[in-house]
């Protein structure tokens, strides 16, 4: 494929690919060494619900409204989960179970049920992403990347998770003490006045933001994989944090082009006449990797957590 074909078509689709796996893979390290990788999975039905109602409150799939929208489904599943543990006298995990299904299930009916003919929102894009869709239509080649004109044009999607990257990215970086220093022992962390309770609470809140954030190009399910699978990975390939974070980050970049290549030629190559999903490829290859490590990884048949220093 020439430049006048891949740098509209493939080009920004792989770019937010790349930045949605990299935002995921970031905060996931430290979700999968706390225990909470199942945080992901909680987050993505819990955001549902609240994306669905700021669509239907704006006519628009933005950013900040989704943000919004998320950030109340997320209160209200607090509060129901509360509710319904004291007044049903159940465990929390059960109260949970119960109140997460349901608003997800519940953002998948009105999703159903409310027009989205304007805009790319519908029940399997909610569900899967529609990553394919997010091409550069301003682009005629490579000479596009210095033409201001063809830039304005770039889908809104790459910047937003590029920013939302180099976010992620940052926080990592000015907190990289106290995250490990709490994620590996907290009761040392709170001996030497280490407020963990707020660190684990923003850590939860960014990896909510890259989940929002990433609701267009691989929806609310797909994402799961790309906070577990690479950082799960990395795990399996060294006892260090620093390198698995530098793992992880490489394995979620090529999963991203694997997984797009794959999605958008692998059936022509094959002879079929149409692709597959990029999101549920990239997952399928995130999800191989971590087989792959799980095999072949150095670290796979060691116990414990891996080294800080």
């Amino acid at each position: 494929m020439n430049g006048s074909e891949f740098v509209p078509l493939s080009l920004t689709p792989m770019l937010i690919g790349i930045f949605v796996a990299v935002a995921c893979a970031l905060p996931g390290n430290f979700l999968v060494l706390r225990r909470q990788a199942l945080i992901g999975d909680a987050i993505s039905h819990v955001v549902l619900p609240g994306i669905v109602v700021a669509f239907l409150l704006t006519g628009v799939v933005s950013t900040w409204p989704m943000l919004l929208g998320a950030a109340g489904a997320a209160i209200i599943a607090v509060a129901a989960i509360e509710i319904i543990r004291r007044l049903g006298r159940i465990e929390p995990g059960a109260a949970m179970g119960v109140v997460f299904t349901t608003m997800f299930a519940g953002g998948v009916l009105m999703l159903e049920q409310s027009d989205t003919s304007s805009v790319h929102l519908d029940v399997e894009h909610a569900l899967f992403g529609n990553l394919e869709s997010l091409i550069w239509l301003d682009a005629t080649g490579w000479s596009s990347l210095w033409d201001p004109v063809a830039l304005s044009g770039l889908p809104v999607e790459l910047p937003r998770m590029a920013a939302v990257t180099l976010l992620l990215a940052g926080f990592v970086v000015l907190f990289w003490r106290p995250l490990k220093i709490s994620t590996f022992d907290e009761g040392f962390a709170r001996t030497i006045g280490m407020r963990t309770q707020p660190l684990g609470l923003a850590l939860v809140i960014l990896s909510a933001i890259a989940a929002v954030a990433a609701f267009d190009a691989v929806g609310s399910i797909i994402v799961i994989a790309m906070f577990i699978c690479p950082p799960a990975a990395a795990r399996l390939m060294t006892n260090r944090l620093e390198h698995q974070v530098i793992w992880s980050v490489a394995f979620a970049a090529l999963a991203a082009i694997i997984g797009y290549v794959i999605a958008g030629y692998g059936p022509i190559w094959l002879g079929f006449a149409s692709s597959v999903s990029a999101g549920g490829m990239i997952a399928t290859v995130s999800g191989l990797i971590l087989a792959l490590s799980a095999v072949f990884g150095p670290h796979r048949l060691r116990g414990g957590a891996a080294r800080g220093t």
